[in-house]
């Protein structure tokens, strides 16, 4: 992977993460560092997953792609809420 691609990789990670904890419901009690985290490795993992479905490289904009990413930023933002909750 160049530079850029990390780059790039970071900036969708950031808006995936974003994303994700904004179509959960409630407060989530993680830091803004632990959402960019989630939606780094969201961002990763989505793309994976897309790309085994077929859906990662379509013509315009890769909606399947995005949705799958946000759907697991999310689910990992409730996970590390989750987690945080329950050491408290």
């Amino acid at each position: 992977m160049e530079i850029s691609g990390l780059i790039s990789a970071i900036v969708i990670g950031i808006v995936i993460g974003v994303i994700g904890r904004l179509v959960l419901p409630g407060r989530q009690r993680i830091g803004i560092l632990w959402t960019i985290l989630v939606g780094i490795v969201a961002a990763l993992i989505g793309t994976a997953i897309a790309g085994g479905l077929g859906v990662a490289d379509t013509e315009g904009v890769d909606w399947g792609e995005w949705l799958i990413q946000i759907a697991l930023a999310a689910l990992g933002v409730a996970a590390i809420d989750r987690v945080k909750l329950r050491r408290r």
